[in-house]
């Protein structure tokens, strides 16, 4: 793990059950509380980060492996893999700004320490019975379970056990 990111935790969960809206929740939170937070979300899908035509997406049309756009407010780099395999979790690490915290979105088969977001009503299969890195169920229904069991109504409980699964990741060196 590379040492200008201090912490990592997941959020994991099935497509639809509300993980990136959990982590909209806890993440002003988190940031209450001085910590500086990261977000990397993995996604299936080819990413439109900018709309065709404009300079940037025309560049990258014409074979540019990286390009950066860069405002007065924020900026955003596109890398193109050109048939490269997808980077790892730690490479996607090392790219980033030193933060407190990075949570993960997806990532599923990284070995870090993760939340799963289930909600029964949609039908789908939990994925904590098979997977040890879960150590807690966000829900909007009471489970009985073998971890703890925490509400996506309640999302300070949320960013709370983070900080206490956590707690040793984040004292100050």
């Amino acid at each position: 793990m590379p040492t200008c990111q201090r912490a990592v935790f997941g959020i994991t969960g099935r497509s639809g059950s509300g993980k990136t809206t959990l982590i909209e929740a806890v993440l002003p939170l988190l940031r209450a509380q001085g910590l500086r937070v990261n977000v990397i979300k993995h996604s299936h899908h080819v990413l439109a980060l900018e709309p065709p035509g404009k300079d940037s997406a025309r560049v990258r049309a014409a074979g540019a492996s990286e390009v950066m756009v860069a405002s007065p407010y924020h900026y955003a780099i596109v890398h193109t893999l050109h048939d490269t395999p997808e980077p790892t979790l730690a490479e996607l690490l090392a790219r980033m700004s030193p933060a407190d915290i990075t949570l993960v979105e997806g990532f599923r088969r990284e070995s870090i320490p993760r939340i799963e977001v289930h909600r029964p009503a949609l039908g789908k299969p939990p994925m904590y019975p098979d997977d040890d890195s879960i150590l807690a169920v966000a829900t909007d229904a009471p489970l009985a379970l073998d971890r703890p069991c925490l509400f996506l109504d309640q999302p300070q409980g949320v960013a709370d056990f983070i900080c206490q699964i956590l707690e040793h990741d984040l004292q100050p060196a």
